[in-house]
């Protein structure tokens, strides 16, 4: 392997110390890689051979509980909330995905990787379908389904890692169904790769001619400018002593760095995807709409005489189906659980669009550049609900095995709380960049409101009213 000769100052900062770290130990990383997927390969193969858990399984005594708890209730809130903490430094140091993609990468027939693999709508369609398919197979209940979601994503990692690329990441950069997310919420992070320009020029100036760098996401890094493509691996610190392992305000990148180049699919992300799909996909189990919506069906359906939607059902790999467990979806249950998550994610996609539309006017001329830039403001509070939801799941998992968390409800409130007023300081901020006046500024904030309550209606209602 290829390591470039490093070019650092006299006197690295501990966080520079860090990077070149990363960049020097490439044999540990990679051994604790095969190391996380060996256990992943444990918690997703294990729990298909044993039989499901009984009532009084805990995560204490029973391995497929204990993997459900380490799945959806440990592993995916942590990475959610490290991404927005520390960028992609679980892409880049953890992920087996990432890792089996990349050595699949390594000894495959590197192929030139096709244009329509590099669509920029992949990761926000890959999301939406992964999650409408994993609510109706109940991903997060049982083993069967986590096995075929997670496992068949795995399965298509290698093969594109197979296919394409020589050594690089094609399934991460492209292709990932939360690639998307995770490029959002490392938009957060105070803790990112930062590329100098000027000591790039500079080392160029002085003849230097240090070897490449490896870096498998294909991130240009000359031009780097924000921390979504960046994996965090440290494979690149130091590079022409232009690279170094920084901090940074955790709201330079959406003021600053978001709205020049617009991206429409990860616009559509954040408002269908983040803040109505996946809302929604939490929201379903618990609501009184769609339990009233089943019920009118219902009522229908047996007045024309037309009862065999309600029975009729499909196999688990399609739809829930769990007799044994008096779990079974029938074809009225799935297509309104369908329903009900298309429904979320239009509705709010739309109420969300409306509000920026409405503020990029208040501003001026209407500008497709100033809509998406607007829509980067809403990305903490997209990435609190997702984390709100994941971690429900994390606390109810808890309870359930006789762990009660103190406080929950008065966190959940602060957390949300903060998540709008980061939302909104950013809204303020991104207007006074496009703004003449102060009126004009007061007016776009005022179209802002709705995209900040509506969210926060959505999860107040699944915590405190439902």
């Amino acid at each position: 392997m290829n390591v470039h000769r490093a070019i650092a100052p006299p006197k690295a900062g501990p966080l520079q110390r860090a990077g070149d770290w990363l960049m020097r130990h490439r044999t540990t990383i990679q051994a604790m890689q095969w190391t996380v997927v060996g256990v992943y390969a444990l918690l997703l193969a294990v729990p298909l051979f044993l039989p499901l858990p009984g009532r009084t399984a805990t995560f204490w005594n029973d391995f497929t509980r204990f993997a459900q708890l380490a799945f959806w209730g440990v592993w995916w809130p942590f990475v959610i909330l490290a991404t927005a903490l520390v960028g992609r430094a679980w892409c880049g140091l953890f992920c087996p995905e990432g890792a089996l993609s990349e050595f699949a990468s390594r000894h495959g027939r590197g192929g030139a990787i096709p244009r329509w693999v590099q669509w920029p709508g992949w990761p926000t369609a890959a999301f939406a379908l992964t999650t409408l398919y994993g609510q109706m197979t109940s991903v997060y209940q049982y083993p069967k389904p986590a096995a075929l979601i997670l496992g068949g994503s795995t399965a298509a990692a290698v093969a594109v890692g197979y296919a394409y690329g020589r050594g690089k990441r094609v399934w991460c950069r492209y292709l990932c169904p939360v690639g998307g997310v995770f490029a959002l919420l490392a938009k957060l992070a105070p803790l990112h790769f930062r590329s100098d320009p000027f000591l790039w020029k500079l080392s160029q100036e002085r003849g230097d001619k240090p070897g490449p760098v490896d870096c498998a996401p294909l991130v240009p890094l000359r031009t780097m400018r924000g921390a979504g493509d960046c994996h965090m691996c440290g494979r690149c610190s130091g590079f022409r002593g232009a690279i170094t392992l920084s901090w940074r305000s955790p709201n330079h990148e959406i003021v600053h760095v978001a709205g020049a180049t617009p991206k429409p699919a990860e616009t559509v992300l954040i408002l269908a995807g983040l803040m109505g799909l996946a809302m929604g996909a939490f929201h379903w189990s618990a609501s009184p709409w769609l339990v009233a919506a089943k019920q009118a069906v219902a009522t229908w359906l047996v007045d024309l005489g037309a009862t065999w939607p309600l029975t009729a059902t499909l196999p688990w790999w399609l739809l829930t189906n769990y007799p044994e467990r008096n779990d079974v979806l029938t074809l009225v249950d799935g297509a309104l659980l369908v329903g009900y998550l298309v429904a979320a994610a239009l509705g709010m996609g739309l109420a969300l669009a409306a509000a920026l539309a409405l503020s990029v006017r208040a501003l001026g001329r209407f500008e497709a550049r100033r809509f998406h830039h607007l829509a980067q403001t809403l990305v903490p509070l997209a990435g609190a609900g997702l984390y709100l939801g994941l971690s429900a799941m994390t606390v109810t998992q808890l309870r359930a095995d006789g762990i009660l968390i103190p406080h929950v409800s008065a966190a959940r409130a602060l957390f949300l709380g903060l998540a709008v007023a980061w939302s909104a300081w950013l809204g303020w901020r991104v207007t006074g960049l496009y703004a003449g006046t102060r009126t004009a500024r007061a007016a776009a904030i005022a179209c802002l409101l709705p995209a900040w309550a509506l969210p926060a209606a959505g999860w107040v209602l699944f915590f405190w009213v439902w």
